[in-house]
């Protein structure tokens, strides 16, 4: 299949919550309720990724 990048992007849903925790390909990890939000931030790549922690 052409076009694909080997990127892969994981948003787990935290049960009990309405939280979304997101790992980009890079290994960036964010949290967030909205899944717009979680989408906007690993697509935005490399734009407010910081491997350290956790984002809001």
């Amino acid at each position: 299949m052409s076009g694909r990048t080997g990127e892969v992007y994981r948003v787990d849903w935290l049960p009990g919550t309405d939280v979304l925790h997101g790992t980009c390909h890079c290994g960036a990890e964010h949290s967030a309720e909205d899944p717009v939000a979680m989408w906007d931030w690993m697509l935005a790549h490399p734009q407010g990724h910081d491997r350290g922690g956790h984002g809001s």
